[in-house]
Order: C-alpha cells, then structure tokens, then sequence
C-alpha cells in the first residue's frame, strides 16, 4: 500500500514536471503563430508542420551559444541567478490542483506557499540584474525589485476576498467551494486586480519595464547568453503558465465543468488566460516606469482594498 501511494506521488510529480516544462517550450511557438494571427502577418511556418520544430531550432540554438560570463561579473551570484526563477516557479507549481487527484501537495497553506514563491522570484531579477556589473542590468534588476515587490501587495490583497468567501487557503477547497458559482463573478474586481497584478509579476508587455529593449538593451539579462540567458526565458514562460493556471483555479472553478474530463477543463480554462497574455502583448504599448508605479499604488491599491472591505461587508451582513 504504502509502495503504491509512492508510486503514485512520483508518477504525479514527473506528470506536472512534465506538462509545465512542455507547455513552456510549446508557448514559444504559440506566442509567435497567435501574435502572427492578431498582427495580420505569418508566424513561424517553414521549419516542419506548421513551423512546429522552430522551437528546436531555437533550443540547439541557445545551446551552441558560447556560455559566456563576463570578467567583471560576481560569477558565483552570476550564475546562480538565472536558476532562481525557474526553481521558484516549478516549486509554486507543487500546491496548484490539476484536478481532484492530480496535485503534488494538498496542504492547507497552499495560496499562501504560492505568493512566498512568486516573491522569491524577485531575487533572481534582482541578483542577476546587481552581479552583471553594468548599468544597464542594474537599472533593470532594480526595476524589477521595485515592480515585483509593489504589485505583490495588491497580489495578496486581491486574494482575500477568495480566501474568506472560501473560507481556506487550501487551493482544492477553493475549487470546490466554487461548485455553485465560479468567484469571478463575486469577486469580480478582485479577479481583475490579480490578473493586472500577474502581467507585473511575470513582466510582461505591457509591464516589461524591467527588459525595455529601447531604454536598456535587454534589462537584468543584457549580459546573459545560452542556457543562462535560455533559463531566464523559460522562466517568464513558466510564470505565465502558473499565473493562467491560478485564475483558472481562483476565479473559475479549475477543473470543474461538464461533459469533458476535468483535466482537459483545467487545460481549456488555463489556455484561455495564456492566449489572452500574448494578446496583450500584440495590442498594447509600454507605460512609462513612473505611470506603471503610479498605477499599482494610486489606483490598484485602493481598488483591492474596497474588493476587500466590500466582501467582508458583505459576508457579515449575511451572517
């Protein structure tokens, strides 16, 4: 008995090790042919069925690069930095519910595990940005401390809505208290705050302040090359995969829905979010760094606060 239960925790964690590091290299192809689509020009298409192999092509790519690291650089934080990120994420990915049965760690703690990875994350940015040695790193690794640090409050806030409707901060139970209403509908702007706050965090268009190719080159990875640099980037990508899941699972019921298996509703529900990632990214420019702070503390803050009073009001009010 106990060697099935073993058996069963391995297959589940080589099953989600899987799929994320999977769907991560796929979305790199994803993003291209749906930015493609919504921009009215081709996206990869020469290299196999569809431009499907591009993505191998890319890989053997960044692996033939030279693995450089700069002289003046601090080598050890230099290249440790760029595996933060992707170990955070996949760590965050333990207490995300696939379905009823498919989750790696079922603990009570586990909407607040993921926001003490989501935070981790920042030393990543932040270190590789400071031990690069250049301007243009520092100011990027500085940007993103600063953006990552703020809309993780507005991150948290937006939660608790979910958590007292909830009444757990147990991901499954969240799920299944939602078996009568999906919270996006009570928890609306709650929804929409963590939504904004998620672009910040995995710094995407159009938050991408921290890696402004007109301002800083390339931002915290300007020095990075090969599989350091590669590790950045599948580390972004990761951190959309996790960000679309946790809508999915907070806001519209994760795996439940009818007819279809459950899984395969996780999956629709999660891709629906990632394709609306890179549609923000065909549609919308860059703010400048001082209207992005702005934004977060002048209008995301107090708006997470009254999704918070307004719920607690309201939960009161029905006893």
């Amino acid at each position: 008995m106990l060697m099935n239960e073993t058996l069963r925790s391995i297959f589940i964690i080589i099953f989600v090790l899987g799929t994320t590091l999977t769907i991560g290299g796929g979305l790199i192809w994803l993003e291209r042919r749906l930015l493609g689509l919504w921009q009215d020009r081709y996206g990869p298409n020469r290299v196999g069925p569809f431009g499907l192999l591009q993505v191998l092509a890319d890989m053997v790519k960044i692996l033939a690069k030279e693995d450089w690291t700069p002289p003046f650089a601090d080598k050890p934080v230099f290249i440790i930095a760029p595996a933060i990120v992707v170990i955070t994420v996949l760590m965050a990915f333990t207490v995300v519910p696939f379905t009823s049965v498919i989750k790696v760690a079922d603990i009570n703690v586990g909407l607040l595990f993921f926001l003490a990875m989501s935070s981790l994350g920042v030393y990543s940015v932040a270190l590789g940005g400071w031990a690069s040695a250049s301007k243009y790193s520092l100011l990027g690794g500085l940007r993103a401390a600063a953006q990552m640090l703020s809309y993780e409050v507005f991150m948290g806030l937006s939660l608790m809505g979910v958590v007292m409707i909830a009444g757990s901060f147990n991901l499954t139970t969240i799920v299944n208290a939602q078996k009568g209403l999906w919270f996006c509908i009570p928890q609306f702007l709650g929804m929409v705050v963590f939504f904004i706050a998620g672009i910040a965090e995995t710094h995407r268009l159009p938050f991408d302040l921290p890696e402004a190719e007109s301002e800083l080159v390339a931002g915290f990875h300007s020095e990075y090359s090969a599989m350091k640099f590669g590790l950045f980037f599948v580390g972004e990508y990761l951190g959309v995969i996790l960000i679309s899941a946790l809508m999915a699972v907070l806001f519209f019921g994760g795996w439940l829905g009818p007819f279809l298996p459950p899984l395969v509703w996780f999956f629709i529900k999660t891709f629906v979010f990632i394709s609306l990632f890179i549609l923000l990214r065909a549609a919308l420019p860059r703010p400048r760094y001082d209207q992005l702070m702005a934004y977060g503390w002048k209008v995301l803050l107090p708006l997470s606060l009254l999704n918070l009073v307004v719920t607690a009001t309201i939960i009161l009010a029905a006893g």
